[in-house]
């Protein structure tokens, strides 16, 4: 039996998938391939180097330490080059190299502990690159590079940016691989912000993690038949900002009893996509803020 980890993106709410990776490991479940694309290549690429449970527990202390500036930090002067057309990006994508640097084990893909595919997306033809060779920190930073926001990476001769505009949530990849079992763990989404966000980049990445919820479900619809697919609960209500990376602890430590929960309970719905519909929880996220 082989098993392939699948994860998404979704900006800060990858501290979720740390909560997930937690349970599964205390349980000893590890994988075989890991497959990920955006935050969920950034995830993807440290559990490829530590999958055990010693490695999610360093990558829980991580994602607990990090702050917003250590992924999206302030650079006026970037931005409004951006805006004004000068750059193709609004944030310099250092800090997310530095932040890596200091984390990844291995230099190349290839070297990983376990096999780990990260997706991207070629700017100029919209075809989606799979790497899984190659420079570890380029090909993580390629799959990450939001639009706009970060600059894309070119690797060879290809400019790259992030997998979730054509495949946020990979789970063909894995099937392709031939593996039996694939374990999806998604971010989710905020489901009860009292508000709309107040920044661009909130609104960014709220609206990409919308984007990703439906892809996700019609992935899961396509495939929950055709391979013994396990979805992860994502965590609702949510009411924390993807930009918002100042709930890391609090997210790890409910995602991991959510999932230690799912785990346990030994029950798959027949229909995995039917939980993971698009909904609100508006009415409540007010009341707690009145």
């Amino acid at each position: 039996m082989s098993t392939a980890f699948v994860l998404s993106g979704g900006g800060s709410l990858g501290s979720v998938q740390v909560g997930m990776l937690l349970a599964l490991a205390e349980r000893g479940i590890t994988p075989d391939l890991v497959v990920g694309t955006s935050v969920g290549a950034i995830n993807a690429a440290w559990l490829a180097g530590r999958p055990d449970l010693d490695g999610a527990r360093a990558l829980a202390q991580v994602w607990s330490s990090v702050r917003r500036d250590d992924v999206f930090p302030a650079r006026p002067l970037a931005g409004l080059l951006g805006f004004l057309g000068r750059r193709d990006h609004l944030v310099p994508a250092g800090s997310l190299r530095a932040l890596l640097h200091r984390h990844l084990t291995y230099a190349r893909l290839e070297d990983a502990a376990v096999p780990v595919h990260v997706v991207a997306t070629e700017v100029t033809t919209g075809l989606e690159v799979v790497l899984s060779r190659g420079d570890a920190i380029e090909a993580v930073c390629a799959s990450a590079a939001l639009p706009g926001v970060f600059p894309p990476v070119r690797i060879d001769g290809r400019e790259l940016i992030d997998g979730g505009v054509v495949n946020n949530t990979p789970i063909s990849h894995a099937i392709a691989s031939g593996v039996d079992t694939i374990y999806v763990l998604p971010t989710g989404y905020a489901c009860a912000l009292p508000r709309a966000p107040g920044s661009a980049l909130g609104m960014v990445l709220q609206a990409v993690t919308l984007l990703v919820q439906q892809r996700l479900i019609a992935d899961v619809e396509r495939y929950q038949g055709s391979v013994d697919l396990r979805v992860a609960p994502a965590l609702c209500p949510l009411s924390v900002s993807p930009v918002d990376f100042s709930h890391g602890a609090e997210l790890i430590r409910r995602s991991t009893q959510a999932t230690a929960q799912w785990l346990d309970s030994g029950n798959l719905p027949a229909d995995q996509a039917r939980g993971l519909r698009l909904h609100g929880h508006a009415a409540a996220a007010n009341a707690m803020l009145s």
